[in-house]
């Protein structure tokens, strides 16, 4: 073969939503932390993430997640999040895809009936606690980063609804969060194209308007994904978040129920102890925790835990053929959504 690049990704899905866990052939990214290499592929170089999330090798679903070196000590390994539209820095369920990648490959001893995993993010550290079995990992608990509230009720005008209110919030990436009722609609999978072309809309007007950036790290700015909520008769939240250029996150959203804990914390709703169900588009579930409060520079904040089952369902290595005039990677409107003209 003439393939200049080869990268072995093994599948895995957490709750229904796909992050591919790149095992094998990932390239050395510079930086000298994670966020610090986050913001490479963001600013610098972006061939490697064009290259694994957009077509012809890849389609408008899912994430990969690249496998690198820790960069913190105390950590067993280190990922970073790629999709269609930049590198992210943190991901629940994705932490979930590679906790359960690594231990079932074998790139971390399985140790039953518990094995703790140590993540290394751009956020900061993740710890991640599975439950394993017959050489399977059957549930992950992860102790996410700190999670925080920046502006409760935020006043948006919209012209498709007028003003509504939104929540702005970070879970390890920030987040716009709204009360799905705004839209005029409810978190059905038969509404799932209309409630993410909302999420497009609102993500563009918040991030012309209102500036975010993490106090702490720089590298993390700007609200990554709108989240809509509502709340079901037996208490459940039920989650939908949109995700550019145009599909919905098929799990409860690991980031996002953190981001709406530290909302629920902040209007006295959740103290320390509580465990929360979670409900996607789909129906798959987290069980969602607030294991502590804390502060981060100096606000409040909350240590939330996620716990959610992943599964491997395929290996395979995708190739880059030197002479591919498709290398930079196309979307198109058909399946990706309206925005998807966006991207070059």
């Amino acid at each position: 073969m003439r393939w200049k690049r080869t990268i072995q990704l093994l599948d895995v899905h957490c709750e229904g939503e796909i992050g591919k866990v790149a095992i094998g052939g990932v390239p050395k990214i510079p930086g000298n932390t994670i966020a610090e290499q986050l913001h490479h592929i963001n600013t610098v170089d972006d061939s490697l993430r064009r290259f694994l999330c957009l077509e012809p090798r890849a389609a408008s679903i899912g994430s990969v997640n690249l496998l690198v070196p820790a960069k913190r000590p105390e950590a067993d390994a280190g990922f970073i999040i790629l999709q269609a539209d930049q590198a992210h820095a943190m991901s629940g369920s994705n932490s979930i895809c590679v906790t359960t990648a690594l231990l079932e490959s074998g790139i971390v001893e399985m140790k039953e009936p518990e094995t703790v995993v140590v993540l290394d993010t751009a956020a900061g550290l993740v710890k991640a606690t599975a439950t394993c079995r017959d050489g399977r990992c059957e549930r992950v608990k992860l102790t996410m980063t700190p999670s925080f509230v920046q502006a409760l009720d935020v006043e948006v005008e919209t012209p498709q609804w007028g003003t509504i209110k939104v929540d702005l919030c970070y879970g390890g990436i920030f987040y716009a969060l709204v009360d799905v009722h705004q839209i005029g609609t409810t978190i059905e999978k038969a509404n799932a194209r209309a409630i993410v072309e909302a999420g497009m809309i609102i993500k563009d007007i918040v991030n012309r308007t209102i500036p975010t950036v993490h106090p702490e790290i720089p590298e993390i700015s700007g609200v990554a994904y709108v989240m809509f909520r509502s709340t079901e008769a037996d208490g459940t939240v039920r989650t939908c978040t949109t995700m550019w250029p145009g599909r919905v996150d098929r799990s409860p959203c690991g980031t996002g129920s953190s981001a709406n804990l530290a909302t629920l914390h902040a209007r006295g709703l959740a103290k320390p102890g509580d465990v929360f169900k979670s409900r996607s588009i789909i129906g798959s579930e987290f069980e969602v925790g607030l294991e502590s409060v804390t502060e981060v520079a100096g606000r409040p904040a909350i240590i939330p835990t996620i716990s959610g089952r992943g599964w491997t369902f395929g290996l395979h290595q995708v190739a880059l053929d030197p002479f591919d005039p498709l290398a930079d990677g196309f979307a198109l409107t058909d399946t990706w959504g309206p925005q998807a003209g966006e991207i070059r």
